[in-house]
């Protein structure tokens, strides 16, 4: 071979050699960066509190006024908020208001784990039509317990039963 040829061949493989390298310091760089970009630092994303400006001071459509009332005495004795209570995510605190509330890896996730046990769309805790709070596993591979009972199928919550997902504890409080 003719020593442009050797020259060419050698200046390709460096090229190619670099590009691996930069798209591997990418793809590290993305993983470490989005991750906490991506969630607020106390793993949640803040669920809107205030009305909007068109549905501000009057009761949503169809209930009269007095059927909200009712309404919220019925949610007196019912839990207003999730605690993480063991995890990286310890002490974080999810306002529920009446909205599915989604466990995973995920980014858009509403409590987004760190956890290398948890999947990406792990479980997902909502109201059902008795208001009554169920958790429902999403087919995740190592499983969520709902006090130490592996979850097969969508459970009613009690307040402070654990659920347990890989390192992480979470409750139902008032």
């Amino acid at each position: 071979m003719s020593d442009l040829t050797l020259t060419v061949m050698r200046l390709g493989f460096l090229a190619v050699l670099w590009l691996f390298v930069i798209v591997a310091v990418q793809v590290i760089r993305s993983d470490l960066f989005t991750t906490k970009s991506a969630a607020p630092r106390s793993g949640h994303r803040a669920a809107p509190t205030a009305p909007t400006a068109a549905g501000a001071g009057r009761p949503p459509q169809g209930q009269p006024g007095g059927a909200q009332q009712q309404q919220a005495r019925q949610r007196r004795g019912q839990p207003t908020h999730l605690v993480v209570t063991q995890g990286s995510l310890a002490g974080t605190t999810v306002a529920l208001h009446g909205q599915t509330v989604t466990l995973g890896r995920a980014h858009d996730s509403t409590i987004v784990l760190d956890d290398d046990y948890a999947s990406s769309r792990h479980a997902r805790i909502y109201p059902d039509q008795a208001g009554q709070w169920t958790v429902e596993d999403l087919g995740s591979t190592n499983g969520t317990y709902l006090d130490r009972q592996r979850l097969t199928t969508p459970t009613p919550l009690q307040i402070g039963v654990p659920i347990r997902i890989g390192r992480t504890v979470i409750e139902l409080r008032k």
